[in-house]
């Protein structure tokens, strides 16, 4: 092989796997097209989870978020958001060897005349966390880490309900 083919082999490659990406549909998933123009979200000020969703909704679509709900054509209520700890398994002297995590988010989604354009809808989030008290302070870090994904993997599929709703009449 020659010193000219080793140096258009990377080149070669990287072409065709690039034709290859092409070919089979891959894009990347862009903007989303949420069904209105204006939306308003109804939640506690100081909730992460408002937070995220009105940034991930800014960045991520062409939809403004506005201030009140009369500048809005739709208003996101979000019903609420909890989070829970359960005890899933013991070790045989009664201490706890595992957890679940639950994170659980309600909301609705209504029009200008409060008519609902989605009904009352529920996300639910589980992650399992093994557990040993010699390890307390890094659990401790790992199940707010577990809880943040969580929370995030909650807008991410609130983003894709709200992309499949109807438009607002």
């Amino acid at each position: 092989m020659s010193a000219m083919s080793r140096k258009l082999l990377p080149a070669a490659l990287a072409l065709a796997a690039a034709l290859l990406l092409a070919a089979c549909g891959f894009q990347l998933r862009g903007a989303a097209n949420l069904p209105y123009e204006t939306l308003f979200v109804n939640a506690p000020p100081t909730s992460p989870f408002a937070v995220e969703f009105k940034r991930a909704v800014r960045s991520g679509s062409n939809t403004r978020v506005v201030d009140t709900p009369k500048e809005a054509q739709a208003t996101f209520h979000l019903l609420s958001e909890t989070r829970e700890k359960v005890i899933l398994s013991l070790s045989a002297g009664g201490r706890v060897r595992e957890y679940q995590l639950r994170y659980h988010m309600a909301y609705r989604v209504a029009g200008k005349d409060n008519r609902e354009l989605r009904a009352p809808t529920q996300i639910a989030l589980y992650r399992d966390l093994s557990y040993r008290d010699e390890d307390a302070l890094s659990k401790e870090s790992e199940e707010a880490l577990l809880y943040r994904d969580m929370q995030s993997d909650a807008v991410s599929q609130l983003m894709r309900q709200l992309q499949a709703m109807r438009p607002a009449q």
